[in-house]
């Protein structure tokens, strides 16, 4: 187990063939969270959130984590400074080798120049952005029965809207990067979750990506 291992970072059991690096990227209630845990398995790499990295080392109280509770108690945004190196102390682990899937990052232009040079310096580069896309309208009934279902009755419709606005706002120029250097893999995210893993995995063949052949029809249903 690595020192940052946790739910959405857990390094896959008895799958390390395959390897890569990707982002995924998607709106809030698209399923990024699935379709990030199926990849994981498929190649053999960790899924990792920046959330999840941000709560373990403020959990375990280790000398960057003290810095972010500091800084999230006084009501500011954690600095792209930090962020990056939490990232980067998270990529030197072990289970992240031979590969990575990131979940919300980087979320600035500073943090994609960030990571390029990180990657240069170990002469390595993105293999695919994968992007979930997802009409809003569909997006906002889903998330809206998950609120009524599970009694969040604060998680409004105008709520539930104004994060899709700041998630499309945020991303808007990663999207426009990326979509430069040709490493996007567009995706619907709206179906089945078999039916969207096998357009996710169509979109990295047509790139040329590998996909394990021994887990690809388990992957795909």
């Amino acid at each position: 187990m690595t020192p940052f291992e946790t739910p959405a970072g857990r390094a896959p059991q008895g799958k390390s063939s395959g390897g890569g690096r990707f982002l995924i990227i998607g709106p809030p209630g698209a399923g990024k969270g699935t379709q990030a845990a199926r990849l994981s398995e498929l190649f053999g790499i960790p899924a990792i959130a920046t959330g999840d990295i941000f709560r373990y080392n403020i959990k375990n109280e280790t000398p960057l984590g003290l810095e972010v509770k500091s800084i999230v108690d006084a009501g500011d945004y954690v600095p792209d400074s930090l962020t990056n190196e939490l990232v980067r102390s998270r990529l030197a682990q072990p289970d992240a080798v031979n590969g990575f899937l990131l979940d919300g990052y980087p979320r600035t232009t500073s943090q994609v120049d960030f990571l390029d040079g990180m990657l240069a310096e170990k002469h390595e580069a993105l293999d695919a952005v994968i992007r979930l896309v997802a009409d809003v309208e569909v997006v906002v009934a889903r998330l809206r029965k998950r609120a009524v279902e599970q009694g969040r009755v604060d998680d409004s419709e105008e709520a539930i809207r104004h994060r899709q606005d700041v998630f499309r706002r945020e991303t808007a120029p990663l999207i426009e990067i990326y979509g430069e250097r040709g490493q996007l893999v567009t995706v619907d995210g709206i179906g089945e979750v078999d039916v969207v893993a096998g357009r996710i995995l169509a979109g990295l063949s047509e790139r040329g990506i590998e996909i394990p052949d021994s887990e690809q029809d388990a992957a795909v249903g």
